[in-house]
């Protein structure tokens, strides 16, 4: 998922560059959105992780 973050980000990026705002701007929404949920997700998976008390 981090990766379809950095990909929609880069296209964002480009999209701002070449002066499409409603492109770059929708790019840069679902990029934020995925990274958030990529975040969230990482996050539930070290509390569970520290619930389990294995070691890393």
């Amino acid at each position: 998922m981090l990766y379809w973050a950095v990909v929609f980000f880069l296209i964002a990026i480009v999209a701002a560059f070449f002066g499409f705002g409603g492109i770059a701007s929708a790019s840069a929404g679902i990029a934020q959105l995925l990274f958030v949920i990529f975040i969230i997700l990482f996050l539930v998976v070290v509390f569970m992780r520290l619930m389990q008390g294995k070691a890393p």
